[in-house]
Order: C-alpha cells, then sequence, then structure tokens
C-alpha cells in the first residue's frame, strides 16, 4: 500500500469552524519576501513595512494569533538590522537623539487633554473609542516620562472598540506605530 506524500508541513496552524484567519497564500508569500529581504538583500523591506502588513480574512486561513507573534518576532529582527545599520552610519548618539526627537513628539500628542488627543471622526461615523485610547495614552506616556512597564508587544496587539464620533483611527494607529519604533529603538 503506498501514500501519497504529504506537502510540506504548514507554516501555522489552520483556523477551524466558523473562525476565520490569514489567508494561507497572501501569508506564505510575504514571509518568503521578507525572508529573501533580510537574507539576501532582495527587494528593501523594513520594520515598518512588517508591522503595516495586512491580509484578507478567510475560512480555514492560518491562525491569527499565531501569524501575528511570527510577524512580532520579524519586525524585530528588521528593527535590530537598522539600528546596527544607523548606529554605524550616524552614530549612537545621533540614533539615540532621532529617537529623543521622535518620543517628544509622540509626549507632546498624548499630553493634550483627555479626549483631544486627536482628531474626532463625525457623529455619523465610527472611529476608536475615546476613553479606551485615552487610557493606553496615559500608560504609553508613563512608559516615555518615567518608564512604567509596557512591552512591544502589549501596543502591537491594542485593539479598541468602535464609538460613533470617536478618535480617527489613523491618526491613533500612526502614533502606536511610532511608540512601537521607539520601544524598538531602545532594545
Amino acid at each position: 500500500m503506498t501514500t501519497e506524500p504529504a506537502g510540506p508541513p504548514a507554516a501555522f496552524p489552520e483556523a477551524r469552524g466558523r473562525e476565520k484567519g490569514y489567508d494561507k497564500k497572501a501569508v506564505d508569500e510575504f514571509l518568503a519576501r521578507a525572508r529573501t529581504a533580510f537574507e539576501a538583500g532582495g527587494e528593501p523591506l523594513t520594520a515598518a513595512d512588517v508591522r503595516r502588513v495586512a491580509f484578507p480574512l478567510v475560512r480555514r486561513g492560518y491562525v491569527i494569533s499565531s501569524v501575528d507573534a511570527a510577524l512580532g518576532r520579524i519586525e524585530d529582527a528588521f528593527a535590530a538590522r537598522e539600528r546596527e545599520t544607523a548606529v554605524s552610519d550616524l552614530g549612537a548618539h545621533a540614533w539615540v537623539g532621532k529617537t529623543r526627537e521622535t518620543a517628544q513628539v509622540v509626549l507632546d500628542r498624548l499630553s493634550r487633554p483627555r479626549g483631544r488627543r486627536f482628531d474626532r471622526v463625525s457623529m455619523l461615523r465610527y472611529g476608536y473609542r475615546v476613553d479606551e485610547v485615552d487610557l493606553v495614552a496615559d500608560k504609553v506616556s508613563r512608559f516615555i516620562e518615567s518608564g512604567e512597564s509596557v512591552t512591544v508587544e502589549q501596543v502591537r496587539s491594542v485593539a479598541f472598540r468602535m464609538q460613533r464620533g470617536g478618535y480617527r483611527e489613523t491618526q491613533v494607529d500612526a502614533v502606536l506605530d511610532s511608540v512601537v519604533e521607539i520601544m524598538l529603538a531602545v532594545t
């Protein structure tokens, strides 16, 4: 009795039942592209590119949390290489100065009064829930100012509910991306 050889094992577990996951082909193609960029200097790819990648949701796709964890590790690797390159090109003093400037811009934004830290969408549209964003903003501010414990994974995985007239998503997401960049720059 012979059996057909199974293909290569799946890179990630598959979503089951009604749960959707990331489209396998899209994930596999991006991971191949990232590997080539990292190992062979292929198409330029940055830590920010890894952080911003999005995949379609489909039935029987890859489990989201597993892919997101792998993407976090890949982003960390790209960020470490970018930091090393910048320090060798600019020097450690310039790198630290640039990171401090970014941190100050973020801190200035987050120091605004609660409820007015970001632009709001109209009352007819949905945006991020203001009280939840302000809570995270307070915690991030304390991290930048005094080193309160916050991990990169906590910032990467933060999710907000929606509300009419909430904060504009693109602004909040941009600030959170900057926070991740700051955290990766100093670790």
